[in-house]
């Protein structure tokens, strides 16, 4: 209930909200149960609401969190590629988040 929550916020564009409700929700011991793609699905989905939020580095973290979990979900994923490259071009990225945007293809 809590991700079905979090993703209304974030497509309304509620950001605060959209992030309360996900931090909530991963705070939960059925948070381990989903599947990890699900997780990391919704990882994605969370770093673009702290990117919108401008939590630059929250973002960053979480994004780097879905791809320790579940790469092809950052790997191949249009949106995710996408985020990885605005968190990158954002700021002098998190040595994770450089890491990741290389492994991307996203640096020169």
């Amino acid at each position: 209930m809590l991700l079905a929550r979090f993703l209304t916020a974030l497509r309304l564009g509620d950001t605060a909200e959209a992030v309360y409700h996900h931090e909530k929700a991963i705070g939960r011991g059925d948070w381990r149960r989903l599947p990890v793609e699900h997780r990391a699905a919704n990882l994605v989905d969370a770093a673009r609401a702290y990117l919108d939020a401008g939590d630059l580095a929250a973002a960053g973290r979480t994004l780097v969190d879905a791809d320790t979990i579940a790469p092809a979900e950052t790997r191949c994923r249009p949106a995710a590629r996408t985020l990885a490259a605005e968190i990158a071009r954002s700021g002098p990225p998190a040595a994770g988040v450089a890491r990741l945007a290389t492994t991307l293809g996203l640096t020169r």
